[in-house]
């Protein structure tokens, strides 16, 4: 192995246990109570070398925030229905559905990632680096074009919006997994059961013309805005 090729490995490792120190401070103490001497200190590192690699904690935050929403996308795109081949073959209600359990499943599976996009209140807008997030615009955009075509099929009512369509359907999940990481759940009652049995009350109601008051969004929405 070269000096560069060692040398850039490093640098990896190290901006790796910058991020991985951070995400576990951020979700332990919340985003406004951790500085960046405080996640130095976890990894025994210098401030001044945290900034060698991070210019703000902002530029933190926008990273992790960029993995995870990754992670919870890069599943999706793979999925029925989501593809450029297979808009036309798949149930778009099928889509959807999984879909939207597949966030439920990022809650779990990832439960760090999703309290810090989209619990902490005093994390930074993604607006303000919206740049390296268009891969989240495309997401959503595939999103509303399924809800559309079963819109178009008269699964969903001659008229709805996607976008609004679409933040009632997340808000069905979101709220189940939610009730699952803090704690909220009664004794014996069961999470996963929980989020299946509200998102298929919520795609039943939409399907058979429950009144729709919510206006939705006409752009993908700054998801740091969901805690």
């Amino acid at each position: 192995m070269g000096v560069k090729e060692r040398q850039e490995r490093e640098r990896e490792a190290v901006s790796r246990a910058i991020l991985d120190a951070a995400r576990d401070l951020f979700v332990a103490e919340g985003y406004h109570n951790v500085s960046i001497r405080k996640i130095a200190e976890r990894i025994e590192y210098s401030p001044a070398a945290i900034y060698s690699y991070f210019p703000s904690k902002d530029d933190i935050f926008f990273a992790l925030a960029e993995e995870g929403f990754r992670v919870l996308f890069d599943r999706t795109a793979e999925m029925d229905g989501f593809g450029e081949d297979d808009r036309e073959a798949s149930d778009p209600v099928d889509a959807i559905r999984q879909a939207l359990t597949h966030v439920y499943e990022f809650s779990k599976s990832h439960p760090e990632y999703f309290a810090l996009m989209f619990l902490d209140r005093s994390v930074p807008r993604i607006s303000k680096n919206w740049g390296r997030f268009g891969f989240v615009n495309e997401m959503r955009s595939r999103m509303d074009a399924v809800i559309q075509r079963a819109i178009d099929a008269g699964q969903f009512p001659a008229g709805s919006r996607p976008d609004a369509l679409f933040r009632i359907l997340l808000a069905s999940v979101h709220g189940a997994a939610v009730m699952r990481l803090c704690d909220r759940l009664s004794p014996g009652e069961d999470g996963d059961a929980l989020a299946r049995d509200t998102l298929e009350a919520t795609l039943a109601g939409l399907r058979g013309g429950s009144p729709v008051t919510s206006q939705g969004s006409l752009v993908c929405p700054d998801t740091s805005n969901l805690q």
